[in-house]
């Protein structure tokens, strides 16, 4: 079956029990969290035994939580940050990750962690961006294989929303455990034609872990997200693409247009899936 979901953290004005009732009730099968829908935001590893065990006993509480409404757990959002020139902050991070990996499995078989490549700042050059980042995800292989956990790279922001700099990262990885989340509009967000964001597609859908299906036109200042199928993203074209490299993740909404009341921008976008996407595979 294809798998339908819908991401939580930008959604609007729900509290987490309202956000799960909603995506149930609106025929959503599986849900992304926020990090802190599940953990406290210092999460690291090695942790003292009986902070492991009261952490394992969270994890599950909300795995359960969430499977009460019929729902299951596509991506937990990392939100780390790889691009740390200093090196205690880049420790901090990694242990984090470490934290989190630990975790997943008691989320769900299939939870991947949706993790950030990282952002600008201060002090750090742009040439350090790549090698700050391949080192970090070299790192995490270890653990990552320990606790067969799968991290997807999400193309977000201002470093890994450049297709070939992402690209480049996987490749040279070239870790089963590590893959991409494919966003289908952050790459013209960031200011790519429309035909760059088609290569891309193309070239990343091998890699591709789970999707963010979102929908909008224009760049930066001048974006405004839309109902999926009412922008100018060629979805469909990207989905077709996803298929041929035998995708089998889990396709979650994003919304960020301006029907936001209710989520009634969010049951569109469902009610769109739904007739967009097949109800079966084609594997």
């Amino acid at each position: 079956m294809t798998k339908i979901g819908v991401v939580h953290y930008n959604f609007p004005d729900f509290s987490f029990d309202q956000f799960l009732r909603f995506a149930a009730d609106a025929g959503y099968e599986w849900v992304e969290l926020n990090l802190s829908d599940v953990w406290e935001e210092g999460i690291a590893h090695p942790l003292g035994e009986a902070d492991r065990a009261r952490q394992s006993r969270q994890t599950e509480k909300v795995a359960r939580h969430v499977a009460s409404f019929g729902l299951q757990i596509s991506g937990i959002a990392a939100r780390n940050d790889f691009v740390q020139s200093d090196a205690q902050a880049q420790e901090f991070q990694i242990a984090r990750m470490r934290g989190i990996a630990s975790q997943v499995r008691l989320l769900g078989e299939k939870t991947v962690i949706r993790s950030e490549g990282g952002q600008p700042k201060e002090g750090v050059d742009a040439a350090q961006w790549r090698p700050l980042m391949l080192d970090a995800f070299r790192r995490c292989e270890g653990f990552l294989e320990e606790w067969g956990v799968t991290l997807a790279i999400d193309n977000h922001g201002l470093i890994t929303n450049d297709g070939d700099l992402l690209l480049s990262l996987l490749r040279e990885l070239d870790h089963p455990r590590i893959g991409a989340n494919l966003d289908t509009m952050n790459f013209l967000w960031f200011g790519h034609d429309l035909e760059t964001c088609r290569r891309f597609y193309r070239e990343l859908a091998p890699w591709v872990r789970q999707v963010h299906l979102k929908d909008g036109r224009g760049s930066r200042s001048q974006y405004r997200g839309e109902v999926l199928g009412e922008g100018v993203i060629p979805l469909l074209e990207a989905i077709g693409l996803l298929r041929e490299a035998n995708f089998d993740g889990v396709y979650c909404a994003e919304y960020e247009g301006q029907e936001r009341e209710g989520g009634a921008g969010y049951a569109r976008c469902c009610e769109w899936m739904q007739t967009h996407l097949e109800a079966t595979t084609h594997f």
